[in-house]
């Protein structure tokens, strides 16, 4: 895929979430559709389903041919990624979304043959748009973003799943106490928008292909560290406990977590 094509995809899909955006702060005042999912932790509104329905509208219009993972399971059943897979998460954070009306993000990705092409990271409130990918850069808005700086475990704040640290998974406590502080904002992009800009060195959670979808694009595009929690490569189609990191603090945090996993 050429430069031109990205751009007329990266524009497109600007589109969608800036209309995205404005059908959730439009939703927000209403009265929410609440229901759990797995737990009464995981939760799902009606504003999550109509936007995905939203976006794989516009997905299917522009790009019939691809593949569609979706959160919420308005997209496709996907074995396999060859061609074209958008992966859309179309509420991260949906409890901070109804809990506080903040602190959540509308994430898209697109990938080509197992390859991370673009990704976007959509911050509603603050309307704060992470995009790009490894051929066009990465941008904050209109500003583009330079690799944050290597820095170590112990000279960076870390964020982490609470409930790992509570119940110390793999070692976590050790993780955090070696760190310069523990920052937990309960929403897989917003987390890795953090550490995107350099305020974080490491962001690590048990996550799904739409939580860490984009983020790994843009991270990686950035030349961070992806991978599981002890290292080892991702499948785009699995949940797995999910590491986000500069190259150091992942050096750094592995000999701690050790054989915990």
């Amino acid at each position: 895929m050429n430069v031109t094509e990205l751009h007329r995809i990266d524009r497109t899909v600007k589109q969608w979430l800036q209309t995205s955006r404005n059908f959730i702060l439009a939703k927000m005042n209403e009265n929410l559709n609440v229901a759990e999912k797995s737990s009464r932790k995981d939760l799902v509104t009606n504003v999550d389903k109509e936007n995905e329905k939203l976006l794989i509208s516009k997905i299917r219009t522009f790009a019939p041919d691809s593949q569609i993972l979706g959160e919420e399971g308005f997209g496709d059943q996907i074995r396999q990624t060859k061609g074209w897979v958008w992966v859309v998460d179309p509420i991260d954070g949906t409890m901070n979304f109804v809990k506080q009306r903040d602190h959540f993000a509308i994430m898209i990705a697109l990938y080509v043959d197992g390859q991370g092409v673009l990704g976007y990271i959509y911050d509603v409130i603050n309307d704060q748009l992470f995009s790009g990918g490894p051929e066009i850069g990465v941008f904050q808005n209109d500003e583009r973003l330079a690799a944050p700086k290597n820095i170590g475990l112990r000279d960076g704040l870390v964020s982490l799943s609470g409930p790992m640290v509570i119940h110390d998974r793999f070692n976590f406590q050790k993780v955090a106490e070696t760190s310069s502080g523990l920052r937990i904002y309960g929403s897989a992009g917003i987390e890795i928008t953090h550490l995107l800009k350099g305020e974080i060195v490491a962001y690590v959670s048990y996550l799904k292909p739409w939580d860490f979808g984009a983020g790994k694009i843009l991270a990686e595009s950035l030349g961070l560290a992806v991978s599981t929690v002890d290292g080892q490569a991702l499948d785009m189609l699995s949940s797995d406990f999910v590491m986000v990191a500069t190259v150091q603090a992942q050096q750094d945090i592995l000999p701690i977590i050790g054989s915990n996993v």
